[in-house]
């Protein structure tokens, strides 16, 4: 086990091999409403990193509060941990 719980959780996500398998972990892990918080979040840093809608429109889109949203791009943007942005420039990588 690492120094945290955090930290332990990580290096357990980390040694996910496929999409599958991380979906059965969340699925485990995380309650209905936490894994539709955790999944809308995800959807709006994909939608605000395209650039090409606004606040209202993603809300209008999704149904997610343009609190969450605003709270989305702060972290996609401003942020140190610059987690969002790493995993979708990952992900973008991985199709050119």
């Amino acid at each position: 086990m690492t120094e945290s719980p955090l930290k332990d959780l990580a290096v357990a996500m980390a040694g996910l091999e496929c999409p599958r398998d991380a979906e059965a972990f969340l699925k485990d892990l995380c309650t209905p409403t936490e894994l539709r918080a955790i999944s809308e979040r995800w959807h709006v840093a994909r939608l605000l990193a395209r650039g090409d809608k606004t606040y209202r429109q993603i809300h209008d889109d999704t149904g997610v509060s343009t609190t969450t949203i605003t709270r989305v791009a702060r972290f996609l943007n401003a942020e140190e941990n610059c987690g969002y942005r790493a995993m979708i420039d990952r992900l973008e990588g991985s199709k050119a």
